[in-house]
């Protein structure tokens, strides 16, 4: 009988002591791990592989088939995907599949030249294949509109309309293009230079001189000293701007001059000018270390310029500085009011149902939905502390919003709204845990209790406040849906910070890279081509985050270090 028992009661000292709850909480651990490795694989690998340079195939088709471009035998580009195709199954009678043969292979091909066939992306049935080649010639043309294109070169239009075949000296071809491409390259910066940040800023100064005429009117204050005063200043931009649009003028008709003819694999030639080629490269005859190149210059060109063609071309610059700035202003704004007011709740406050009240209703608002922010900050901040502002200050640019509008500034404030019951409880916790101790060591010495507070319990604090920081500012950057109401747009012409004056504009509406990757995944006109735009965002966005979090951690870390005490 005792022996019978004997596992019996070593299964009721393990479950009295919990020790299958270990193990179920270590399991449910290790499955999370697992999920977030997981993810964060699928995310890395299909974020990186955009930007590696893959070869280009040409497919020759068996008679009968189609390729679904003008009835040719050949298609040609980069091999995206490999899928099984799918296939209905045939039932007989009995309800029993006729055929158990595996489902044939089709290959998706990324062919380009959306501009000649009307798409980019094309899946063709493997069992059509006749033959498969590399032709080492092919050629990957980055160009300003339409998307890539695919195909051979055949010759090179100088700017002075003489002509280079591509099959009588390769390298000298080669070499050629390479250069008229970074001179183009150039040109294309100074134009841009010329059309944003010099045009741009005379623009900018003559709305405000028009700012100033009707805030003169509505002042009763416009006379002939002042008119005349403006027409000299209008006449001397008006001057400036002439001589920018000739120089402007000269470099587009440069742009415009030579151009790059291409086969493509259908047999059709087209031209390209060269002031549409951004970059080009040979992927067949590329070896490692080239490839590298072409990678690092792809990752570079994603992160370092603005977005194009439906944002599934170019980069996402715009949006990586907005996410950046609009984080930046959250945490200057959610830091000062979350550690004021768990300063006022744990050291002033009298603890009653008042305090454990106001306790329980900033716990409440860590679960309210982010939506419900974007709807409060755009009834509040914007058509309420937006109008007011524009009625008191900038009377004179109505009915044009100023302020009255989404921003950058509102969407800040509106995220640090949202996060500030995340600071206040993380700051609260840091205040208690400071040994009583020290506050009465301060207390004694003569110190007063906010001398107290100031020099020994905030430094000693400090680490758990960057804490509810980090965790403020991990949520903020990836918030998307209040956004949307306060300011995030598809495509901003201008950044928030730039070189007109006053350098820092709070009012103007931004990017975002969670919008970002909303828009390209739900609102792209061309879904195939946005799909790897959306895990590249994805993984920079997680990148941008990672490294905003690294930095409070390691300030953190420092500040632990020089505070540390008996309680840490």
């Amino acid at each position: 009988m005792n022996a019978t028992l004997k596992p019996d009661n070593k299964w009721m000292r393990a479950k009295a002591t919990g020790e299958p709850m270990v193990w179920f909480t270590g399991m449910g651990l290790a499955v999370g791990l697992l999920m977030i490795l997981g993810l964060l694989t699928l995310i890395v690998s299909q974020g990186i592989s955009v930007f590696w340079p893959r070869d280009i195939i040409r497919i020759e088709l068996k008679p009968g088939s189609t390729s679904g471009i003008k009835d040719g035998l050949v298609l040609g580009g980069e091999v995206n995907r490999k899928q099984k195709k799918y296939v209905p199954r045939v039932l007989d009678a009995t309800g029993r599949t006729v055929s158990d043969q595996d489902p044939p292979m089709e290959w998706q091909l990324f062919t380009g030249n959306r501009d000649a066939y009307g798409f980019s992306f094309k899946y063709t049935d493997q069992q059509q294949f006749a033959d498969i080649s590399e032709p080492k010639n092919a050629i990957l043309i980055e160009r300003l509109e339409y998307g890539d294109a695919v195909g051979q070169p055949v010759s090179l239009t100088l700017p002075d309309s003489s002509l280079i075949e591509a099959d009588a000296d390769q390298a000298a071809f080669d070499g050629r293009l390479k250069s008229l491409v970074k001179e183009g390259n150039k040109r294309r910066a100074n134009i841009l230079n010329i059309e944003k940040k010099k045009i741009g800023a005379i623009n900018a100064s003559l709305q405000q001189l028009q700012i100033q005429k009707r805030q003169a009117e509505m002042d009763e204050k416009w006379n002939e000293a002042l008119a005349t005063e403006q027409e000299s200043k209008r006449a001397a931009l008006q001057v400036k701007f002439e001589q920018l649009d000739v120089e402007r003028k000269a470099l587009r008709a440069e742009q415009e001059k030579g151009s790059l003819q291409i086969r493509l694999f259908t047999g059709e030639e087209r031209s390209i000018p060269l002031g549409q080629i951004l970059y080009f490269y040979f992927p067949n005859r590329a070896g490692l270390g080239e490839k590298a190149g072409i990678f690092l210059h792809n990752i570079w060109s994603f992160v370092s310029t603005d977005p194009r063609e439906a944002n599934t071309e170019g980069g996402i610059f715009p949006a990586i500085f907005g996410t950046f700035v609009m984080t930046m202003l959250m945490s200057l704004a959610v830091t000062p009011f979350g550690v004021i007011a768990a300063i006022y709740l744990r050291e002033y406050a009298k603890q009653g149902i008042f305090v454990r009240s106001v306790r329980i209703a900033v716990n409440n608002l860590a679960g309210v939905p982010s939506i419900v922010f974007g709807v409060f900050g755009l009834g509040f901040f914007v058509y309420v502390l937006g109008a007011n502002i524009d009625g008191l200050f900038f009377k004179a640019s109505l009915p044009t919003p100023t302020f009255g509008t989404g921003g950058i500034f509102w969407a800040s404030l509106t995220l640090a709204l949202m996060t500030v019951p995340v600071v206040i409880v993380s700051t609260e916790e840091a205040l208690a845990a400071v040994p009583r101790g020290m506050r009465e060591a301060s207390l004694a010495c003569g110190g007063s209790k906010w001398q107290t507070i100031q020099r020994i319990v905030l430094p000693a604090s400090s680490s758990g406040i960057l804490t509810g920081l980090i965790l403020a500012m991990a949520r903020g950057a990836g918030e998307v849906a209040p956004l949307m109401l306060v300011g995030v747009v598809k495509l901003a012409p201008t950044l928030a910070i730039d070189s007109l004056f006053p350098f820092v504009h709070l009012d103007r509406k931004f990017m975002h890279l969670g919008f970002h990757i909303y828009d390209l995944g739900f609102q792209s006109p061309d879904s195939e081509a946005a799909k790897p735009m959306v895990f590249a965002t994805t993984l920079l966005l997680i990148v941008l985050v990672v490294v905003l979090n690294l930095t409070a951690i390691m300030i953190r870390e420092r500040l632990r270090r020089k505070y540390a005490t008996g309680a840490f």
